[in-house]
């Protein structure tokens, strides 16, 4: 990886906060415990493990992972009310690193329709949370929720407020999956310029996009070109509706397209084994077709791919499976209708199955032939029915 000490982003987990938000989706604590661990192998910066006034099984569990967590922060989320932020805190009490982060949501329709505060009521809330936090928890986030739906003016006066409050961490969260990346881009821009540090320590901008409209990765991207230094998100994109920005993709992307970012602490070859843990811990189906660590990720069925492929890799794969954790085998050269004889007498070959260089133009017309009565790819059973021994 590319090293630029002066342009780190931080990775902020949320899988076990918004992450558990998933419709259906349960963890238990002994879940959440082992999850956490998995995330710190990953490199995550911080791990944001739950909303401790839920309930106070919730406040356990986090006190259970602040016992476990070395490296990585632990955060805990609370609503912009008192009662939320003092079990949080409580939460946090045996974190060695600790964050507490507090929010409000600050659009037109949040404050209207949800919250019934004006735009006064809204900042003094703000003020008030942050400055209770500060009082359990030197590094707070604070976030505004909904706020690329909210009026830009605003947005950067309620955020001004809370940095003069105490916050250090400012996340501007899509919540709703709305914008796009040039209007991300521009917005993280934009509140630099407005929003003034009032200490020594450098304000951190973080982003936090949900996938409503598939835009979450790229957006999170966007945010970054545009100043953030920490991105939220979810491991196998988890979340409420279409989910969290996916994590895994961001670490890969910023690695293969944004190498002068770089992800802090990441540790790419721990991507697979950790999304898979996790999947099968959660008894989670992972899409064949999920980016980077889909079962299809590095598999090719087309002839034209296969052939490219087995000549060069980089010719169809822009990472390497190796590069996260996945075992590089002839499993990626699925054979059915579409292959091509490079293909095929590759994964001959790795069967032991030698074919007679006079024999192959037949042998592989045979092959099309079967291969077109069959609807799935064609295992190593039925390969060998038809070529081995001689076939």
């Amino acid at each position: 990886m590319t090293s630029h000490p002066a342009s780190p982003v931080s990775l902020f987990d949320t899988t076990l906060r918004d992450g558990e938000q998933t419709p259906g989706l349960r963890m238990s604590p002994a879940h959440k415990l082992r999850i956490a661990e998995l995330l710190e192998r990953l490199g995550v910066d911080v791990i944001e493990a739950g909303f401790p006034a839920a309930s106070p099984v919730e406040i356990e569990t986090l006190q259970a992972i602040g016992t476990r967590l070395r490296r990585t922060t632990l955060c805990a989320l609370a609503r912009a009310t008192a009662k939320d932020i003092e079990a949080a805190a409580k939460a946090l009490e045996t974190a060695q690193k600790p964050r507490l982060h507090t929010f409000i949501a600050t659009s037109p329709l949040h404050r209207q329709h949800k919250l019934r505060l004006d735009k006064t009521q809204v900042i003094e809330r703000a003020v008030q949370a942050v400055t209770l936090a500060r009082r359990y928890c030197d590094e707070v986030q604070f976030s505004a929720e909904d706020a690329f739906r909210t009026e830009p003016e605003f947005l950067a006066e309620v955020l001004q407020a809370a940095v003069d409050a105490g916050a250090t961490i400012l996340n501007v969260p899509d919540t709703v999956g709305y914008a796009l990346p040039h209007e991300i881009r521009q917005r993280f821009a934009l509140l630099q310029e407005a929003v003034i540090p009032r200490t020594s320590t450098p304000l951190i901008w973080s982003a936090h996009c949900h996938d409503d409209l598939g835009l979450a990765t790229a957006n999170s991207l966007a945010a970054v070109q545009g100043g953030a230094r920490q991105v939220e998100g979810c491991v196998l994109g988890l979340g409420e509706r279409a989910g969290n920005a996916a994590l895994e993709e961001i670490i890969m992307a910023l690695e293969t397209r944004l190498p002068e970012y770089r992800a802090a602490h990441a540790q790419p070859p721990q991507i697979g084994p950790v999304c898979r843990d996790i999947a099968e811990l959660l008894g989670l189906a992972i899409a064949p077709g999920k980016a980077i660590v889909g079962a299809n990720a590095f598999a090719h069925e087309s002839g034209i791919h296969q052939d490219g492929v087995l000549k060069h890799a980089s010719t169809y794969e822009v990472i390497t499976p190796e590069r996260v954790g996945w075992q590089r085998s002839t499993d990626r050269l699925h054979l059915g209708k579409l292959s091509g004889r490079a293909a095929l007498f590759a994964t001959l070959q790795q069967l032991g199955i030698t074919v007679a260089e006079q024999q192959k133009t037949a042998t592989f017309e045979r092959f099309k032939a079967l291969a077109s009565d069959v609807d799935s790819s064609i295992d190593e059973a039925t390969l060998r029915q038809w070529f081995g021994q001689g076939g």
